[in-house]
């Protein structure tokens, strides 16, 4: 009969040791999280109540009305219809371009990969800046159009470089064995390689996403003169300028909103309009985004 293994005995060093991890880790999360709740808090109380101030982690008067007000704004409404669909395709371009590269500088067959990722690593440190951007975004034709927000960053050298450091991770006996069968080059990367680098694809998926989200620039920069070319972001950049300087809008219906409520309201259900999709969408991409940024970490 096996005798009952005893319990370690825990010094009193290791008990203070604990009891400090999780005094830390308690006001760290308060303090990540008191920030966000406040917002929260001050978007769901009454407008004129919350001139009053005092407001911390619950609203003191519960009102739907801020969000209520703020969506019969038009250009609300319109900036996030193009948020959503240029953090879609902007999101799927980004990873197919990506990925695409990066198998191919994964292949130990290609002649000029090693010139490429040179060519690519430099553009992480070297820029041409932000007037050539604009002259050549102006002479491609992409101004006052959809594209812009597309094709200008659709390929990324970070991001070809991580999925590019997953892929070499693989087995290359699996592509051999594929080429056997004979499968050819896409199918090989249609079939085998992106089902296999979803931790990286995730993770990347994450990066373009957040990026296209929360992108104002760019419309400010190309796309300020048409309205149905609007983004989230910018309407959110602008609401936050007008609230700060006390300028006028160019359109009449967001003085009217103004007007009915308190400026701090408008920022604050504004800001947790605008926040509200990352966070539904990080849980589902939490397992992979975790993988994928460890990826490398260890080398056998």
């Amino acid at each position: 009969m096996s005798k009952p293994l005893k319990r370690r005995e825990v010094s009193a060093s290791d008990r203070v040791f604990t009891i400090f991890v999780y005094t830390f880790v308690i006001i760290v999360t308060i303090g990540t999280l008191y920030p966000f709740l406040n917002v929260a808090a001050i978007s769901f109380n009454d407008s004129i109540d919350s001139v009053r101030g005092g407001i911390t982690i619950y609203p003191r008067v519960f009102t739907l009305e801020n969000y209520k007000i703020i969506f019969t704004y038009e250009g609300l409404l319109t900036g996030f219809k193009n948020s959503a669909l240029r953090t879609v395709l902007g999101t799927i371009a980004g990873l197919i371009s990506a990925s695409m590269l990066a198998y191919t500088l994964s292949r130990g067959d290609f002649q000029g990969r090693r010139f490429v990722s040179v060519f690519l690593a430099l553009t992480m440190y070297v820029s041409g800046g932000l007037i050539p951007g604009f002259l050549l975004v102006r002479d491609l034709g992409m101004m006052n159009s959809f594209a812009v927000y597309i094709l200008p960053g659709i390929v990324s050298a970070f991001n070809v470089f991580v999925i590019r450091s997953f892929i070499d991770g693989l087995p290359y006996a699996l592509q051999e064995s594929a080429k056997l069968d004979g499968a050819n080059d896409f199918t090989i990367y249609w079939r085998i390689i992106l089902p296999l680098t979803k931790p990286a694809l995730a993770t990347i998926a994450l990066f373009l996403a957040v990026g296209q989200w929360n992108s104002w620039f760019d419309t400010f920069l190309f796309n300020s003169s048409k309205e149905h070319l609007t983004t989230l972001q910018y309407e959110l950049m602008k609401v936050l300028q007008s609230t700060q300087a006390s300028t006028d809008y160019r359109s009449q219906n967001m003085s009217e909103v103004i007007s009915k409520i308190s400026p701090e309201s408008v920022k604050m259900a504004i800001t947790m309009v605008v926040t509200l999709p990352i966070l539904v969408i990080y849980p589902f991409l939490q397992k992979y985004f975790v993988k994928g940024m460890t990826l490398g970490a260890v080398k056998s």
